[in-house]
């Protein structure tokens, strides 16, 4: 592109911006205010610039600040560009390489300035375009060249250090570096004043919003939550805090934080705190209903819940058994979370003799041997075992044992019996989105055959059990 047009375009992108400002102010006067004459003659191309050209002294552009540190603190800000960081192996400003925003900090007044430095014209900023010495650029703040190139040196000025060597404050943060061996000599030390990188909070700002409110990341955490496959990531950060600065003046201490609304998040750096595996194991028991499945805190919950309710006398109607449904429903999702979480931290073949050498799962009924270990079935020496989960009689006994687990629990708040263990045996087996959809995954793995039988072999029980509706 000619010099000359380039020089047009970027006259006409100032141009229009001084207009912008004038109109915002003029459209709150009235036609009649002899202000507007001011404003108009403030507003000329040449006198705003220069005006700017002025002010810009008032601001200073810093990619680390020491305002956010303390709003009162006077001392050293710095404007270093990322790229020509030194690279290190932790998370730092210099990963931003030539992507990152400079921020402004000084007289919140003239952050019209570093707006006006702002203005882009084919991806490049004003400031960008005098810092690199275009002409164009240069010859669009005035018509006189030397005029011009003193406005271009006052606006560059802008990324230059203020002061002739570094400087803190008592409301500034300083510490002690060790950087020697012996930490009883005080010259191994180095004092380090502390700023705030404050390009670096901008672009990690923007990537929780969008992590937080962005449309992506919306619907994965609503996939997460209903538990369906999604193909995108879910973002989440967990004990995140936000620290608000300049309170009800964000713009007091800098641009980009009033950009920010004041707004800077802050990544949880915590010590690991101990939990107790969700996944206890069997240990010499012959039934995870014995001690591993009651202790899940959520069931422990559930339970004590249910037996409240049972024991109130709840009217027998509609909302009684929704309810009742619910506390069951919860239970049922335990036992299949129960159930994957072995699947997935225990090794093939935890429960069987060749692997489980301290005998420690020896007890472990075989129906439960085999649901709970199904991937044993594709080790070489079970072919034993593999017949027998493929034949997929096993389900059936681990839907009794769970609903006469589950009567022995509700023993005195309800009269529970046989039509109850049918009805919870029953609940088990024919939970499609829980149980039968686990099932169903590892029949497609290990070549089963598609269906959970639910009752007997007997003929002569087929015709009774299908009238009581405990088959499929």
């Amino acid at each position: 592109m000619p010099l000359t047009e380039q020089r047009l375009l970027w006259h006409a992108v100032i141009a229009a911006f001084i207009q912008e400002r004038l109109d915002a102010k003029l459209d709150k006067l009235k036609d009649d205010d002899p202000k507007r004459i001011e404003l108009l003659l403030q507003h000329q191309y040449g006198a705003w610039i220069e005006n700017a050209a002025k002010r810009v002294v008032q601001i200073q552009a810093v990619t680390h600040s020491l305002k956010p540190i303390h709003p009162d603190a006077r001392g050293t800000n710095l404007y270093i560009e990322p790229g020509k960081l030194p690279t290190q192996e932790v998370l730092g400003s210099h990963a931003l390489g030539s992507a990152f925003a400079s921020d402004v900090v000084g007289n919140a007044a003239a952050l019209d300035v570093y707006k006006f430095l702002r203005l882009e014209l084919e991806n490049s900023s004003l400031l960008a375009a005098l810092l690199a010495e275009d002409e164009c650029a240069t010859q669009a703040l005035h018509d006189d060249p030397m005029q011009a190139k003193a406005l271009r040196d006052a606006f560059v000025a802008l990324a230059q250090p203020r002061t002739t060597g570094p400087s803190s404050h008592p409301l500034a943060k300083q510490l002690y570096w060790l950087t020697d061996s012996d930490p009883c000599v005080d010259s191994h030390y180095e004092l380090l004043a502390p700023l705030f990188p404050t390009s670096l909070a901008h672009v990690v700002h923007a990537q929780i919003q969008e992590h937080r409110f962005g449309e992506a990341n919306k619907a994965a955490r609503q996939a997460c939550h209903a538990h369906k496959a999604h193909a995108g990531v879910f973002h989440d950060y967990s004990g995140l805090a936000v620290q608000k600065m300049g309170g009800t003046k964000p713009q007091n201490i800098s641009q980009l934080n009033s950009e920010r609304g004041g707004t800077n998040y802050l990544l949880a750096s915590l010590p690991p705190v101990w939990r107790a595996s969700a996944a206890r194991l069997p240990v010499h028991n012959d039934s995870v209903f014995n001690r591993v499945f009651p202790a899940r805190p959520e069931v422990r919950k559930t339970l004590r819940q249910l037996r409240q309710f049972l024991a109130s006398d709840p009217t027998p109607n509609q909302e009684t058994r929704q309810r009742r449904q619910a506390y069951l429903d919860t239970l049922l999702d335990e036992l299949v979370s129960l159930s994957g979480e072995l699947v997935q931290t225990m090794p093939a073949g935890w429960t069987s003799p060749t692997v489980d050498s301290e005998k420690r799962f020896q007890k472990l009924v075989r129906a439960e041997q085999l649901w709970l270990d199904p991937l044993r079935a594709e080790l070489p020496p079970e072919a034993d075992f593999a017949q027998e989960w493929l034949q997929m009689d096993w389900p059936a006994e681990v839907g009794k044992r769970f609903a006469n687990w589950l009567n022995d629990e509700l023993k005195g708040q309800w009269p529970v019996g046989d039509a109850e263990a049918r009805e919870w045996k029953k609940a088990l087996l024919t939970d499609e989105d829980g149980f039968k959809q686990q099932l169903r995954e590892l029949r497609e793995r290990l070549d089963a055959p598609h269906y959970i039988p639910i009752r007997p072999t007997h003929e002569k029980l087929i015709e009774p059990m299908q009238q009581r509706g405990e088959m499929p």
